[in-house]
């Protein structure tokens, strides 16, 4: 027979029913607790890790930050050692006042005497204007005068005079210019082994031209970079490049020697290219009859400007004298004429000497013609 199932009374079961439900929940319970507890645990970990690579990399950064304060501060220190050793100790006392009384101290006496110390001495430097023409050219310099004619031009206001002094290359010169006080237009020539600082020097004045050195027929000592007219466009932009690197403030040149440069329409057609494109304008010195520069500037579109008289051709003061009225009878005649001359003694105590003659023009610089 088989055998008959045992029957649990009921109430057992509900009990059984009841202890079965609560160990449910305490394991509901305590599976809730071990997973917030890992949760805390895991975001504990998490925090400290984070925490540690952010703190490391601020102390990373802190670190790179030191050693770059080290490094600016031992720059400093060196620049410092540097400023020190090159630059004069300054008196702390001095003041602003002190200054000017300095400047109030240098009379004018003392920079006419310094002008005449300058003119007795006779100046290696200079090797005389002659240098400007080339050799025949010399014995037909009347005709070279002659091959600009001017229209005469009235005008109601004082005719103008520009003098331009060429070869300025060194200190003495500036200085011996500038004693005269009078509005004298300096042409520097570049910098060479024997006039290192013409281009420092240039550049303390306000206003100033560029005697660029050109070939000419015969050569009595040529400049260490002279333009040739075998000179492709390349080199001759080139070296207008470096001129203006060398004369930033530069806006006006005259040729140094150059009587066949300027004589040569390929040559000139070149270089005035060159110097539209810097805007620089171009004074013709006119060293020869066959310049070619009236032409060129024409067919550029640019005013032709040119010199009217040389001053120190020969180097007598009383012939120096002499093309001063000349210069300022074409200025009176014509409203205005450019005069160059160069820095030697006989030259500069000529043009001191007539002071009173320029009472009948109004002496201006190269760029107010």
């Amino acid at each position: 027979m088989p055998k008959r199932k045992r029957k649990i009374p009921t109430s057992k079961n509900k009990s059984l029913n009841q202890n079965i439900k609560k160990s449910s929940n305490l394991l509901t319970y305590l599976a809730w607790a071990l997973a917030i507890v890992a949760m805390i645990l895991s975001g504990m970990i998490a925090g400290y890790y984070f925490g540690y690579e952010e703190a490391k990399d601020n102390t990373i950064v802190e670190k790179k930050d030191e050693e770059k304060e080290k490094r600016l501060a031992l720059l400093k220190k060196l620049e410092e050692t540097k400023e020190i050793k090159k630059e004069p100790k300054i008196d702390p006392k001095q003041t602003i006042l002190e200054d000017k009384k300095e400047e109030i101290i240098k009379k004018e006496d003392d920079i006419r005497d310094r002008l005449k110390e300058i003119l007795k001495k006779p100046s290696k430097d200079y090797a005389g204007a002659a240098h400007e023409y080339d050799g025949d050219e010399v014995a037909d310099i009347k005709n070279i005068d002659k091959i600009i004619e001017k229209k005469p031009h009235i005008t109601s206001s004082k005719p103008k005079l520009a003098i331009i002094i060429d070869d300025v290359s060194i200190k003495k010169h500036v200085e011996a210019i500038k004693s005269l006080k009078i509005p004298l237009t300096m042409s520097f020539l570049p910098p060479s082994k024997y006039r290192p600082n013409s281009a420092k020097l240039a550049s303390k004045e306000d206003f100033y031209m560029v005697h660029l050195p050109m070939e000419a027929m015969n050569f009595n000592a040529e400049e260490p970079i002279t333009l040739r007219i075998t000179d492709s466009q390349r080199n001759i932009t080139e070296r207008v490049d470096e001129i203006v690197k060398l004369f930033p403030k530069v806006r006006y040149i005259n040729n140094h020697t150059g009587s066949l440069f300027t004589s040569n329409e390929i040559a000139m057609n070149r270089l005035v290219f060159a110097l539209k494109a810097k805007n620089i304008n171009f004074v013709d010195s006119r060293t020869t009859a066959k310049t070619k520069a009236p032409e060129v500037m024409k067919n550029f579109g640019l005013k032709y400007m040119s010199r009217d008289v040389f001053l120190d051709h020969h180097m007598e003061k009383d012939y120096v004298k002499g093309q001063i009225k000349e210069a300022i009878r074409i200025a009176k005649s014509h409203g205005s004429a450019i005069a160059i001359g160069h820095p030697h003694k006989n030259t500069l105590q000529a043009l001191k000497e007539s002071k009173e003659l320029f009472g009948d023009v109004e002496l201006v610089y190269v760029n107010n013609l």
